[in-house]
């Protein structure tokens, strides 16, 4: 990877175009291309050779770590320093191409040492049906040559001769025009002779055409982070590594013919193929006497007893009894069995699991095996979205589990069916377009800006994919016409132009392999037997070498074990719940109408709850009104690229509440689809509609339905076609028009593009339901679960604690005698845990935990440092929890205790230590101290750090203001001149380039001199209530506005948003200090509007929009009339918040306050 710039397909053709009869991969260290090499190959009518070039040790046993050098380390000892060299392994049988993969495997598993190595013991016991050679010059013959070691170099390809026999050796040559292949050629041939080696010719390839060499230079500094102009940067030193004709192979080789007839030879001789009918469903242990089938017929059975205590309705029971047909006869009871254990398994172990993920939620064998929670039939969940006996393919559940304890489902599974059955899956990381841009503009030594102007002409992304580089230049490319502005780069700047040539060169390259978040092979045999697996250094984690698509071409089964933070949220508010209120509540068993939950998503109070939380999604919410789980579910379907564009979204709301006519598709299918349609108010909002569609005035199956649907997604003409004769067939016998037919046939082709999976939003919106459920009953157990979850994000906190001081939670700093290690709710407000305060680690909470319960209470901040053991009682970590405020509740100041802490530290360490040793001094004075009286070390009395510096030190260790806020009594100011909250601006979508006005605290500045240009350019972090935003001055900004970049003022900031793959900031235009208010003065929200605006709606409305944000704030509205104005006090008193003032605002215009 960031090696080879040969994409398989274009080479392949390359190959056809040449009339080459074969061709072979073998890339370094491992075997990731091989599959996609030799179906591409294959279906191209050419001979797929599979092979490696791989690495082997200097003579060493595999797991010894020992460096061998044969010489100095100069350059012609490239034995990787002395940890390996290389050779070329080509399988001549598929049994050959097996015992690759298990060198492979192997050699990552075992012999891992910068590179994963095979020795010459493993090279014997898998030998069979493989073909070596003595490989490039970095192979350890040609090394050996190099070095003048002429006998050592014969001794070493004798051993290799031995172990793969003499016909199935080669002595490899090869001619760059590079030295180090030119110096040894002679003593190569005699080698040959000496030894009896037939001669094999070849050339390196590393990119197809000899054109492409500008590219993989640049892919080698993309690679080593250089430059082209850097001339010690990494580089090949000739431009020959290329797919060469037989004419320039015979030309180049022309004194040694029979070295290119033996690649003749060898292709004759290499014949593999890859098993793509076989099937590795993972076997389910089931009791003595049953099979997988009669098993899972029992379990279905034993579950619909569970979930229909009352008796099974009869409409559960016949869909029961289709799907347990339909499974039995698809060959799938022992993948239900296998996923039913691990998730009740979880169950039974307190690790909580979603109640279903996709369209497995549609399965009533799944909801009574306990694998999904969602009764498929009271939420119109189609089985065949999931399981079509139509179209045979595997099933696939997605399961959601707590996140912190993911891992230990996949260490059962693993421990369960062996751990040489079960792997993690590769995925591997290409080079998109933009990064494509970027890093060729930076490769070609231009400023960082020219990249960027690059990626911001592009046009925006379409359901996350950008157009392709090529579809930029290429008229039928649909979205042709959106890169004009790019284009008119292109063809006005020269230096653009390069760049986008070699981005051209490197875009979808692999630049790296990763694992993927949830998937995991579980095999009935060992997958070192079936594909090539590989050991990842940092954790020991076993992953396939082949990604999914590949794996599952071979039979190869994926579970997905998902981790989902909001399921921890949910675990740890229970958990709260339990703790503070002693109640166990079982989100499972509530009905989804409570009354006090769509309140809370009505109000757009979703902040924090699951898939609702973003700032157009809770302005969303107030237009719509939820009032039922439908909503929910549609909301998730809706809130999404496809159904936006369409304005479906407002459309749904506006037609629940009475706003918009509900027109019929068509007058002749009104009737017809009025069920289907009726929960969505004419809408078609999910694929289950689209399908149900289908069945019912087409007369479908179900089945040929999801075919349908599956066909209208992929726009293959052939296939619409022939699925629209179907179609307007089955209307036409049914009665219905031709006219329609195309009605319907044209709203249902685009729509299927974003028609969502209701399974799937059904499915997450139970737990957006729960964690609104939560909110809105126990805020202070919901939250603090909430916090503890982004405790590693300093945005997110700022975020979530403001939301707390909105809803009247007070977070109170950390305790050691009521904090645990995380936030944790006390009463009806939240505790910061101590593992939340800088320098104090998980161990030394845990030490104060056990010393609280051991011994008790402390009473003071001396009996603190006398309770707990000398770990907790160092300076470092006492004087973080006095500046944390983690010692307010004893009484004493936190200067006071900050003057002392070091002192009385040293005191109490020297006699833990003295008594440890047994070495405690006899104290004659105790003898005449009062029974039961213990002396007592004082603090002084003395006044405490001003505000500013209290909430510094908090911020310092905390990363937040905890207790106050400098900004706090300044909302009404800062809110008269800000366009948006920080808060705000992070939530939002789509603001890249918007023109806005943020209003803080600036808690940082830096004034610095760019690298490129010379110039100055300034940089402050401006902090608000909820959240930190960095903004730049740059140019005329920075020079006028320099001198009023001061850390700890109050400013408001214009600018426009940037939004990078590293986050957001603001290129400013301006700055300045607002007028404050003088310190004490009374707070009053003071509202303005024209008189004239004052209408029946917009009074109601501004009731309603004061209601909600009930607080303590008096509110007055000043109506204007010309040059009169009056004032009138509201009956209503506000909590000041960035949420009021937004709602304001949007109601009353951007000017309202004051």
């Amino acid at each position: 990877m960031l090696d080879g710039a040969a994409r398989v397909k274009p080479l392949i053709q390359a190959a056809v175009e040449q009339g080459m009869p074969a061709v072979a991969v073998t890339d370094h260290g491992n075997m990731f291309g091989a599959f996609d090499f030799w179906r591409t190959a294959t279906d191209a009518g050419i001979k797929p050779i599979i092979g490696t070039e791989a690495y082997i040790t200097p003579g060493t046993a595999r797991g010894d770590r020992t460096r061998i050098k044969w010489g100095d380390g100069g350059g012609d000892d490239v034995s990787g320093a002395g940890a390996y060299t290389h050779m070329t392994l080509l399988s001549e049988t598929t049994e050959g191409m097996h015992n690759l993969f298990r060198l492979s495997s192997k050699a990552s598993i075992e012999g891992y040492y910068f590179k994963p190595r095979m020795d010459r013991e493993i090279l014997s016991q898998y030998s069979a049906g493989l073909i070596a050679t003595t490989g490039c010059p970095s192979g350890e013959v040609q090394t050996r040559l190099r070095l003048g070691q002429y006998d050592e170099a014969v001794k070493a390809a004798a051993d290799f001769r031995d172990i793969f026999g003499a016909e199935n050796y080669f002595c490899e040559i090869m001619d760059h025009g590079l030295g180090i292949e030119r110096r040894i050629m002679a003593d190569l041939i005699r080698l040959s002779k000496d030894l009896g080696l037939p001669l094999l010719a070849t050339n390196d390839l590393h990119y197809t055409h000899a054109a492409d060499a500008k590219a993989h230079a640049a892919l080698l500094c993309v690679q080593s982070g250089s430059t082209l102009n850097d001339p010690n940067r990494f580089k090949f030193d000739a431009d020959e590594f290329y797919l060469k004709s037989a004419d320039e192979m015979r030309r180049l080789f022309r004194e040694y013919p029979e070295a290119c007839d033996n690649t003749l030879a060898i292709a004759e001789r290499c014949d593999v193929a890859f098993d793509t009918s076989a099937n590795y469903m993972p076997r389910f242990p089931v009791p003595e006497g049953e099979n997988e089938e009669s098993w899972f017929i029992k379990e279905v059975e034993t579950g619909l007893n569970l979930r229909y205590p009352n008796g099974i309705p009869a409409d559960v029971r016949e869909r029961a009894n289709y799907e347990t047909r339909v499974i039995v006869q698809m060959g799938f009871p022992g993948y239900f069995l296998v996923v039913a254990d691990f998730i009740q398994w979880s169950k039974r172990n307190g690790i909580r699991v979603g109640p279903g993920r996709g369209s497995g939620a549609g399965s009533m064998a799944a909801y009574a095996m306990q694998i999904t929670d969602l009764d498929p039939l009271r939420h119109g969940l189609i089985f065949e979205r999931f399981l079509n006996p139509d179209r045979v393919s595997m099933p696939d559940f997605d399961v959601d589990f707590d996140d912190r304890r993911r891992g230990e489902v996949i260490k059962y599974v693993t421990e369960k069916y062996g751990d040489e059955r079960v792997a993690q899956i590769v995925t591997y990381g290409t080079i998109k377009a933009k990064q494509a841009l970027k890093d060729s503009s930076r490769v070609l030594g231009f400023p960082f800006g020219m990249g960027d102007k690059l990626t911001k002409a592009m046009p925006p992304a379409v359901m996350g994919k950008d157009i392709p580089l090529e579809g930029i230049l290429d008229t039928k490319h649909p979205r042709y016409k959106e890169a004009v502005d790019l284009r008119g780069i292109l063809d006005t700047d020269p230096e653009a132009r390069t760049v986008f040539e070699t981005a051209l060169g490197i875009e979808n390259l692999k630049r790296q392999w990763g694992v993927h978040a949830a998937g995991v092979i579980m095999s009935s045999d060992p997958l070192i037997d079936i594909i090539p697996i590989m050991k990842r250094e940092q954790d020991g984690q076993i992953v396939t070498q082949f990604d999914y698509p590949a794996c599952e071409s071979l039979g190869l089964i994926k579970m997905d074990f998902l981790g989902l933070r909001n399921l921890t949220i949910i675990n740890d508010a229970l958990d709260n719940i339990k703790s503070n209120r002693d109640l166990d509540l079982v989100l499972e068993d509530l009905e989804l109408d409570d009354r006090g939950a769509y309140e809370l998503l009505s109000r757009g109070d979703t902040l924090g709850v699951f898939q609702l939380d973003g700032g157009p999604m809770r302005a969303l919410l107030r237009l719509m009104k939820p009032d039922n789980f439908e909503d929910i579910s549609a909301l998730i379907a809706l809130y999404r690229p496809g159904p936006m564009g369409a304005n479906s979204h407002t459309n749904y709301a506006l037609r629940k509440n009475g706003l918009q006519e509900i027109t019929p598709i068509h007058p002749q299918l009104e009737e017809p689809l009025s069920e289907i349609l009726s929960t969505s108010y004419g809408l078609i909002i999910y694929q289950e509609q689209v399908m149900a569609i289908a069945q019912k005035v087409a007369g479908f199956s179900l089945g040929q339905a999801d075919i349908l649907r599956r066909a209208m997604g992929k726009k293959k003409k052939s296939e619409l076609d022939k699925q629209f004769e179907g179609f307007s067939g089955g209307m036409v016998a049914n009665g219905f028009s031709m006219e329609a037919v195309n009605k319907l046939w044209e709203i249902l082709l685009p729509f299927s593009d974003y028609a969502f999976n209701k399974a799937h939003s059904a499915a997450y919106g139970v737990i957006s339901y729960w964690t609104a459920y939560l909110k809105a009953h126990y805020p202070a157990e919901y939250m603090a679960g909430l916090l503890t979850s982004v405790g590693d994000s300093k945005d997110k906190m700022a975020l979530y604690l403001n939301e707390c001081r909105r809803m009247g939670i007070q977070v109170l700093p950390p305790d050691v005698n009521e904090s645990i290690g995380f936030f944790a709710a006390v009463g009806e407000d939240i505790r910061f845990g101590l593992g939340a305060v800088r320098n104090v680690g998980s161990n030394v909470v845990e030490l104060i935990r056990q010393a609280r319960e051991r011994e008790g209470r402390f009473t003071s901040f001396h009996d603190f440092l006398r309770k707990v053991p000398l770990p907790v009682a160092n300076k470092r970590t006492i004087e973080s929890l006095i500046k944390a405020g983690a010692f307010d509740s004893m009484g004493d100041s936190r200067r006071a205790l900050y003057e002392i802490h070091e002192d009385a530290v040293d005191s109490v360490v020297k006699d833990k230590r003295a008594e440890a040793s047994g070495s405690i001094g006899f104290d004659f004075d105790s003898l005449f101290a009062e029974v039961g009286e213990v002396p007592l070390a004082s603090v002084p009395a003395r006044p405490d750090w001003s505000k500013r510096d209290k909430l510094n030190f908090e911020r310092e260790m905390l990363g937040l203001y905890v207790s106050d806020h400098p900004l706090a009594g300044l909302e009404i100011e800062l809110a008269k001149h800000a366009t948006t909250t920080i808060t705000d601006l992070m939530t939002s979508e789509g603001m890249d380039g918007e023109t806005v006005v943020i209003s803080g605290l600036v808690t940082s500045v830096q004034h610095r001199i760019a690298k490129a240009s010379g110039n100055q350019y300034g940089m402050i972090q401006v902090e608000d209530f909820g959240g930190e935003m960095t903004a730049m001055f740059m140019g005329k900004a920075y020079q006028e506005f320099a001198s009023e970049l001061v850390g700890d003022s109050i400013v408001v900031v214009r600018g426009r948003v940037s939004v990078r793959d590293d986050g957001m900031n603001l290129h400013a235009y301006s700055i300045f200090s607002p007028e404050l208010p003088e310190a004490g003065a009374d707070r009053m929200l003071q509202l303005s509007m024209a008189d004239a605006r004052a209408t029946t709606e917009t009074v109601t409305t501004l009731s309603d929009v004061l209601t909600r944000h009930a607080g303590s704030t008096e509110v007055r509205l000043k109506l204007i009339r010309g040059e009169i104005a009056r004032v009138f006090e509201l009956p209503h008193r506000v909590s000041l918040s960035s949420g009021l003032f937004g709602e304001l605002k949007s109601l009353l215009g951007p000017n309202c306050l004051g």
